[in-house]
């Protein structure tokens, strides 16, 4: 008995819990073409090539 009670809990909580997520807005945020080129130039322009090993001497 005590089984079947738990196991019913556990559905009632997911279910509720599916619920909420489902009534929860989602609003995506918007990202600028600019802000995208940007990263991607300081990505490149780093001043280091891909692979490359920096050592530094103390």
């Amino acid at each position: 008995m005590l089984d079947a009670y738990v196991i019913e809990e556990i559905k009632r909580r997911e279910a509720e819990r599916q619920k909420q997520d489902r009534a929860r807005p989602v609003l995506e945020i918007p990202v600028s073409p600019e802000a995208d080129e940007d990263d991607r130039k300081s990505e490149r322009d780093d001043g280091s090539r891909p692979g490359e090993v920096v050592q530094i001497e103390l």
